[in-house]
């Protein structure tokens, strides 16, 4: 394993500490509860060996609104179908209307996309359309648990939409209009929505794409529609048949009205990436969310009333939620819609200097691609006021963890997080009172009971294992939609080790409490009996010059060698010859193993991916394996599906020597 005694890449300041949440919070259980912790991890072994009195002191900490008190904090240790805060009764929208009372003026939401410039929302405004907008769908007929969902990009009005059904106890759902109609379906159509709220179209890099014919589909093909919101994006006078404009809605009378709801009322509706199958309809609760944004945002990431966020996403990554959950505690949100490459990679820092943002958050992806092409983030903006930066969607490479200090300065906290759709939460991620190490998570999440376990079950240390939770958590789903018996959802996390979470990340846990995700279990490379992690491939292969992506799979074939085949996309002008070939296997085999040294070497120009960036490699293992394309991948849950073509006939010409 690694060295066990590296060096701090950051250590915060003693200021830093005793100014940030997490240490009030210490502080807060000193002086309430009499208890008392020696660091970081003391804390986190009390907050997952007593669960309840743990998350009910974040109950207390952070003065849940509620109108119905709880009468209890856990019903019992059972996943899946633990009950969470039993009798309270409260609106996840409400929590927004408690801040910034007396200085309403300030910006809550600040917008920017390709098609419009920078737009700054007040909190006095945003309760406004709230408010508007949340009255105009009760007379519609929305009522509490009706389905409303969203084909929006990431604007403001697709946040004021999201708080205004959540103020009614309408369920949520939204897919990002780049994605088609028959991803969509896949989607919305499982949940048989009342409303839905849908732009004319989208630009992204420069171009254009006018979406009415696809709302017109989307439409006639969900028969449960009984209103259609339409929000003209590209043009002013955009229509579409039989729908409603936006701006009707803001006309409607303001006055608030939060329904009081149970904890575990859904709020929403979010998938799994749609690569294989069905996407799973995963549903979330009011009080979980509400719960878990509170502890993740101001204890984990320290981010507060005086605070600047963003986390670039599109509405269909599980990011985009998280996003919107920073304005519960307190903070002013940042939006921007777009393509974060277009004019160029400097894009996002510009607008971060515009926004005057002091936390940023980006897919790992997007930090590579910057230092790939050597992007000087604090040369092209004034980056001074970002005190954390957070990271998620794949592992972020210890490179990548360098390049981020020598751009942004010393003094930030790097937040890199894993978690997943699934628990809208994450398992490992930040702290703002622990040392940092490069290519290191700090630690794991204050009342997550999270591990590394070997095939028995035993909790491993310094040791790569399946990431498997023991105990309930507020944010796990409450259960899939159209699962009447939990059967699905009891099979896709419980069916490995029974009653424990397993999440099929491979996980380390270092000697100092930090966490290292080394990628999904179900592709990891197992050669003549040494495991190793894609990620951990990636890292080597991607941090040569010459190459930009890459994609790794193991093709094993019942009974025979197995063969593992290296897909990279090359930077502009550079050859894949032989010596590069070997330069590949040298650096593979020195920095992991020769085990795992690749049989061929194959110059691509694209890697497959999902619409959140992610690698497909468990689709593309299963189309090298011979399965059919339309078996194993959605293109409309891709983000760049032409690049499956050169895979299938690579697939074909295998299957052709073979036979």
């Amino acid at each position: 394993m690694a060295d066990n005694n590296p060096l701090p890449l950051w250590t915060p300041t003693p200021e830093r500490i005793a100014e940030s949440r997490m240490h009030d919070y210490m502080q807060w259980l000193r002086q309430t509860r009499q208890l008392s912790f020696d660091g970081y991890q003391e804390l986190w072994q009390w907050s997952v060996g007593h669960i309840e009195a743990f998350w009910e002191s974040l109950w207390q900490y952070f003065d849940m609104r509620h109108s119905t008190p709880y009468t209890s904090v856990l019903d019992s240790y059972k996943m899946p179908g633990a009950k969470w805060f039993d009798g309270a009764r409260l609106n996840i929208t409400e929590q927004l209307f408690r801040f910034h009372a007396d200085d309403g003026d300030q910006a809550a939401i600040i917008g920017k996309s390709e098609a419009r410039e920078t737009v700054s929302i007040s909190w006095n405004e945003m309760r406004r359309q709230i408010g508007s907008v949340a009255n105009a769908l009760r007379a519609m007929g929305v009522q509490p648990g009706d389905r409303v969902v969203s084909y929006m990009p990431n604007v403001p009005e697709t946040v004021i939409a999201f708080y205004a059904c959540a103020s009614i106890g309408a369920v949520w759902s939204s897919c990002s209009p780049d994605m088609g109609t028959p991803s969509v379906l896949d989607r919305f159509g499982q949940i048989a929505p009342k409303v839905l709220f849908a732009v004319d179209g989208y630009r992204y890099g420069g171009k254009d794409f006018d979406r009415r014919d696809v709302v017109a589909g989307l439409v006639q093909a969900l028969p449960t529609l009984e209103h259609v919101v339409l929000l003209p994006y590209l043009r002013s006078d955009a229509s579409v048949a039989g729908a409603r404009n936006w701006s009707e809605l803001l006309a409607a009378d303001s006055t608030p009205h939060f329904e009081q709801l149970p904890f575990d009322h859904p709020l929403w509706v979010v998938y799994s990436s749609g690569t294989t199958g069905m996407p799973k309809p995963i549903v979330h609760g009011q009080g979980g969310t509400l719960i878990e944004a509170l502890k993740g945002h101001a204890l984990q990431s320290d981010i507060g009333e005086d605070d600047r966020f963003m986390w670039f996403s599109t509405t269909g990554w599980i990011m985009w939620n998280s996003q919107v959950t920073g304005l519960l505690v307190g903070a002013t949100i940042a939006v921007y819609d777009g393509n974060p490459g277009y004019p160029d990679l400097g894009t996002l820092w510009k607008f971060a200097e515009e926004a005057q943002l002091t936390v940023f958050g980006a897919g790992a992806a997007y930090y590579a691609n910057c230092m790939k092409a050597g992007i000087a983030p604090g040369k092209l903006a004034d980056l001074h006021r970002l005190h954390t930066v957070g990271s998620t969607g794949s592992p972020l490479s210890a490179d990548a963890f360098n390049w981020i200090y020598e751009q942004l300065g010393s003094d930030i906290l790097l937040a890199s997080i894993s978690g997943g759709t699934d628990v809208a939460a994450s398992f490992v991620g930040g702290c703002p009172i622990l040392p940092l190490y490069a290519g290191e998570m700090q630690c794991r999440c204050l009342g997550i009971a999270v591990y590394a376990m070997d095939e028995q079950g035993k909790p491993l240390v310094d040791e790569v294992g399946e990431l498997v939770v023991t105990k309930p958590m507020p944010s796990m789903p409450l259960y899939f939609w159209n699962d009447p018996e939990g059967r699905r959802y009891h099979d896709s996390y419980f069916d490995t080790y029974p009653g424990w979470w397993r999440h099929g990340d491979w996980l380390r846990i270092t000697p100092r409490g930090g966490a290292i995700i080394y990628g999904r279990s179900d592709t990891t490379i197992n050669r003549h009996g040494v495991r190793m992690g894609t990620s951990e491939i990636y890292r080597v292969v991607e941090g040569m010059p010459e190459i930009i992506d890459s994609l790794v799979v193991d093709l094993e074939y019942l009974g025979r060698e197995s063969y593992m085949p290296l897909f990279v996309v090359l930077r502009p002008g550079v050859t894949l010859d032989a010596s590069l070939v070997r330069a590949i296997g040298d650096n593979v085999r020195t920095a992991l193993s020769a085990r795992h040294v690749p049989n061929e070497v194959f110059a691509v120009t694209e890697i497959p991916r999902t619409l959140t960036g992610k690698k497909m490699e468990l689709p593309v293992k299963k189309l090298l394996l011979g399965m059919a394309v339309d078996e194993v991948a959605n293109p409309d849950a891709m983000s760049n599906p032409g690049s499956l073509a050169y895979f299938v006939e690579f697939a074909r010409t295998r299957a052709a020597e073979k036979a």
